[in-house]
């Protein structure tokens, strides 16, 4: 792995990430897989964690590569500035994915690229999305997921486990922030609940994701009906 771990100089911090219980429950952690999930409600901090992290190995906070230098609207915390990350090697590649943001990377790659341009517009959303995993997948590499699920259908949510397994042979590390059931299920991979304002290493079952899913296929009938009992008493119209 190229990250081992970081820790937190939380004195030194005085914006909104102090007030993020689950990031505020760190002082030190240690990565010990190759593929890392940050999972949790919205709001719950593991997007604001990625971030610092992907920003604190010198990519962009609205994301890319190294080489991609521009901002549409700085609202990133300074938490990158107060960690100090333990690593141990160089990768050769790094790239920062952040669904929220990708229209405007797709845009100044554009720029970057001029003829050489991948013309991620000209794609679907989904299209692109995985266009651009492909082509930033490289071996030796460090990668920052944030929802990459976002765009993708669940068919390209399995062909992107199966991307990862064979860049995880090619000696990558993934940090992935998700919601999506499918991409937990990556094997042995470590997972990390953001949930109950504190971080704590989960298994895969035991996600709210997973548990969410299932419960909603299990019981599909009755969440029909409950959701057409609800329209119908409150008079809601779709």
């Amino acid at each position: 792995m190229f990250i081992n771990g970081f820790d937190i100089l939380w004195d030194e911090i005085d914006d909104y990430v102090a007030d993020i219980q689950s990031i505020r429950s760190i002082d030190q952690f240690m990565f010990n897989k190759p593929v890392t999930f940050f999972c949790g409600e919205n709001g719950s901090g593991k997007s604001t964690l990625l971030e610092a992290l992907a920003i604190k190995n010198g990519l962009n906070p609205e994301g890319g590569t190294r080489n991609y230098d521009f901002s549409t609207y700085d609202s990133y915390s300074s938490l990158h500035k107060h960690m100090r990350l333990w690593r141990n090697r160089k990768p050769d590649w790094m790239y920062f994915l952040r669904a929220e943001s990708f229209y405007n990377v797709a845009t100044k790659e554009m720029e970057y690229s001029g003829v050489f341009s991948e013309r991620y517009h000209d794609q679907s959303h989904g299209q692109s999305f995985f266009s651009v995993l492909m082509k930033q997948t490289n071996k030796n590499g460090l990668y920052f997921l944030d929802e990459p699920e976002a765009a993708l259908s669940c068919q390209n949510q399995l062909a992107l486990l199966y991307l990862i397994e064979e860049c995880v042979k090619q000696n990558c590390q993934f940090i992935i922030a998700t919601h999506s059931p499918i991409l937990l299920g990556f094997p042995d991979a470590q997972i990390l609940s953001f949930d109950d304002g504190k971080v704590e290493e989960v298994d895969y079952k035991s996600t709210s994701s997973y548990q969410t899913m299932k419960l909603f296929l299990d019981r599909y009938d009755y969440f029909v009906e409950d959701i057409k009992k609800m329209k119908f008493e409150n008079h809601l119209c779709f």
